[in-house]
């Protein structure tokens, strides 16, 4: 039986310390801020992240450093048989792609999965290809069990403010002047490779419904399930806990019973979408990690 090593990177938001905890590895991702190189969780918290942000730092994402990633590879291979690399989706990032090219050199040892996930998601993913591994389950085996379910999950994303869509060139100057001046909260959505709009509400209250009532319709015609032991559902923030755990609140009145986690959104979704936004995702089960 191979020994399989599982591997994320930092967009999971699974930090080192934790990934201690779980028995997976994880790729710090880099940024580049005012020019200058920081890894996250390594030397740039979240708190700096945010600082920064709002102190309108000039901040660039940046996929995995080459020679850092197949550095990783070649240790975790001294102690591992193989290792299942899980990376954020290639709709958002290239880095997959240039992972799936480098893993051609390792001859099998090393399964790049391309599920198109990102944050809680990609978290889910990496623990659930630990019970995998543990189960005995080869590097392959353990690919296709993640893909197989890879477009079963949905992510709804509202903003607190239009300044870094705009910053970013996914709203126009004047759309961003008027949404701001009409206190407008855009409803985003990530389903396989895209960053979408889904909609528009008025008000925090109407955009969280908006999301609750997704969640709902995505488990019938996407998840195709009406059995919440089939899914999980996830929260996750941009600085902004304590919304967090209200928005918590709101979805156990919607999904009575359910374990709900909540986590951090990856700093390379929150460079474009700024401090203060709320998500939630329902993604289905493929193995019980508990």
């Amino acid at each position: 039986m191979s020994k399989v090593a599982i591997l994320t990177d930092s967009n999971s938001g699974i930090t080192q310390a934790q990934a201690k905890d779980y028995g997976v590895f994880v790729i710090p991702m880099p940024f580049y801020i005012d020019g200058e190189l920081y890894y996250e969780d390594i030397d740039l918290t979240q708190e700096q992240f945010y600082e920064k942000l709002t102190q309108g730092g000039e901040i660039t994402t940046s996929m995995p450093i080459t020679g850092n990633l197949m550095d990783t590879w070649d240790k975790l291979l001294k102690e591992y048989d193989e290792i299942v690399y899980i990376p954020m989706s290639s709709g958002l990032s290239s880095s997959c792609a240039t992972a799936k090219m480098l893993a051609e050199d390792y001859d099998g040892k090393v399964v790049v999965v391309d599920n198109q996930r990102i944050s809680v998601t990609q978290k889910l993913s990496a623990l659930e290809a630990k019970k995998l591994a543990d189960l005995g389950k080869s590097a392959q085996e353990i690919c296709d069990a993640l893909m197989e379910i890879k477009s079963l999950s949905t992510i709804y994303i509202t903003v607190d403010t239009l300044e870094y869509l705009k910053k970013g060139g996914r709203l126009t100057p004047a759309v961003a002047a008027i949404g701001s001046l009409l206190k407008i909260k855009p409803v985003l959505s990530i389903y396989g490779e895209k960053l979408d709009k889904y909609s528009m509400a008025r008000t925090v209250k109407a955009a969280k419904q908006t999301m609750i009532e997704a969640l709902k319709k995505d488990m019938q015609n996407v998840l195709h399930t009406d059995n919440l032991d089939d899914v999980v559902i996830s929260i996750a923030h941009t600085q902004n806990q304590e919304a967090a755990v209200k928005f918590k609140e709101e979805l156990l009145a919607e999904f009575p019973g359910k374990e709900i986690w909540i986590d951090p959104l990856s700093l390379s979704v929150s460079c474009h979408i700024g401090p203060g936004a709320l998500a939630c995702t329902v993604t289905k089960k493929l193995i019980d990690i508990n």
